[in-house]
């Protein structure tokens, strides 16, 4: 099995690309869910990568292997599953895209995102247009595509993105720690022009990360099937 985890702000509409591609590359079932407080997923009292983490491993069937793809926020906690603490057998794991360096001003500003309130927009292209902004895919997909239905949600009072503001609380991932507790196999992979995650910093933890040549953060929106070769990675003997 595989599963597929989008990053901070997103959704599981993410991987639209890269699952149109599984049905003739993957040779298992696979699950796309919507993280806690996004989407069509309900919110969390605490956002933490180890109760996230929890919450995922009860999606999957006991004594199955799996293996995991996640991007950004997802890429941190598909190396949480990987620990084999939430009672996941996972073969495989790759992160794409993982911030693994953050400052004090980072830190700081996703608190303050974290505490603000929801914003309310008039129309629902504006409430889109601003989680395009929010997820980083801006200029990828437009305010009418289909893959925004669960991305913004109508109110009394207008519209609002789903996304549950307090997920901006996650803690900075101990990425170096979270490999050392991984008992999967793994690969770190980013966009070559990715300015959250550079190459430099994955290879400051990891010594051949797969460089994705001339994509950004959102590489598996960018041009999914690129990912097919990593996909290909990911499927045990």
């Amino acid at each position: 099995m595989l599963l597929l985890l989008h990053g901070l702000g997103g959704t599981g509409e993410v991987w639209r690309g890269v699952v149109d591609q599984l049905e003739t590359r993957w040779p298992g079932s696979w699950i796309v869910p919507d993280l806690p407080g996004h989407g069509r997923s309900p919110a969390l009292d605490r956002y933490s990568f180890g109760g996230v983490a929890a919450r995922l491993a009860d999606l999957l069937p006991a004594g199955r292997e799996v293996a995991v793809l996640g991007h950004s926020l997802g890429g941190a906690l598909a190396l949480t599953l990987a620990s084999g603490w939430f009672g996941v057998e996972v073969g495989t794991v790759c992160g794409l895209g993982i911030k693994v360096r953050w400052s004090a001003e980072d830190l700081a500003k996703a608190r303050d995102q974290a505490a603000r309130p929801p914003r309310l927009f008039p129309t629902r292209d504006e409430a889109a247009l601003r989680w395009l902004k929010v997820s980083g895919l801006h200029g990828l997909w437009p305010v009418d595509s289909p893959a925004l239905e669960s991305a913004v949600t109508a109110t009394g009072d207008g519209w609002r993105l789903a996304l549950d503001q307090a997920a901006f609380g996650f803690a900075a991932p101990d990425v170096r720690g979270m490999l050392a507790a991984a008992r999967a196999e793994v690969i770190l992979a980013a966009g070559e022009h990715d300015p959250l995650c550079p190459a430099e910093h994955l290879r400051d933890l990891h010594p051949d990360p797969l460089i994705l040549r001339g994509l950004g953060h959102n590489a598996h929106v960018e041009d999914p099937a690129t990912l097919g070769p990593l996909l290909d990675q990911l499927i045990r003997p």
